[in-house]
């Protein structure tokens, strides 16, 4: 499921978790002559960081006081992006905003991260906002289609990333993850709640434990949204630290699905992919 916005009101409030996402997308937008406003949630997203723009700060489970703030800045079209770590319902401290809509948070608790996000996406619509996607407000951000890299993905990568785009695509109802690390046609690993980062740290465990017997220099991350996603909603994600992750387990490149994936800090992660001899391939949608 895709948004379908005819035009972005300024200003565009952005929902910032950790990562430099945030940061990232606001600067698209003021290039592009429209003003962010960052709602920095407490715990996440960088202090530091957060001073070059126009902010407030809010904390999860306060939509009360967050959807007053929204207002007080006149934003009406929102966009959740960065990371965070998802808290228990117990740990929340929740304002009479949340109460009122109790219900429809606890459900949203019950699925995965997209359930969630989209779930507390259609509270917020509910109450006059819009929410937007990366697609809407930072399209320069998005991946794009073929190799990227000067290294390209030869015959045994081309269907190593078949079967992942495969495994993903069967995964994809019951919300687990959003990549796969397939060598030579076998499934070797599946992201879970550890994410991106741990699921290739696992790959370089299981090679130096010598549970992977395949040569360095093979295999594939693959990583897809979910099927049957919102896609303003926790899109995949790449950037210098995957490249990192990727040329510690061995593998020989990333796949990801163009302009459905965020590449984040696009010319550095070039250029570590470039010195690993790694490829970056855009996959069509």
């Amino acid at each position: 499921m895709t948004s379908a916005v005819p035009s972005i009101s300024s200003p565009v409030g952005v929902i910032a978790g950790g990562g430099a996402m945030p940061f990232a997308v606001a600067d698209s937008l003021v290039a592009r002559g429209i003003t962010p406003v960052l709602f920095a949630l407490r715990g996440a997203c960088d202090a530091a960081r957060a001073e070059r723009f126009r902010h407030r700060w809010i904390s999860v489970g306060q939509l009360g006081r967050a959807t007053r703030l929204f207002r007080e800045e006149g934003c009406r079209d929102l966009i959740f992006i960065g990371t965070l770590v998802r808290p228990a319902l117990s740990e929340i401290r929740l304002d009479w905003g949340t109460l009122r809509v109790l219900g429809t948070v606890i459900r949203a608790f019950r699925g995965g991260d997209d359930h969630l996000l989209s779930g507390v996406g259609r509270i917020l619509e509910q109450q006059g906002f819009r929410m937007v996607g990366i697609k809407d407000v930072a399209p320069d951000l998005l991946m794009p289609e073929g190799a990227i890299t000067r290294t390209t993905p030869d015959g045994s990568a081309i269907v190593d990333i078949a079967r992942g785009r495969a495994v993903l695509g069967a995964l994809g109802p019951f919300d687990i993850g959003q990549a796969a690390v397939v060598i030579d046609g076998h499934v070797v690993a599946v992201e879970d709640i550890e994410g991106t980062d741990g699921l290739l740290a696992r790959v370089a465990r299981l090679r130096t434990e010598g549970r992977i017997r395949a040569k360095a220099g093979r295999g594939v991350l693959v990583k897809a949204p979910k099927s049957g996603q919102d896609l303003r909603f926790d899109l995949p994600t790449i950037g210098p630290r995957t490249v990192e992750g990727a040329a510690k387990a061995g593998i020989a490149g990333i796949a990801v699905i163009a302009g459905n994936t965020i590449a984040a800090e696009a010319q550095a992660m070039i250029e570590s992919a470039d010195r690993a001899g790694l490829f970056i391939q855009g996959l069509p949608a």
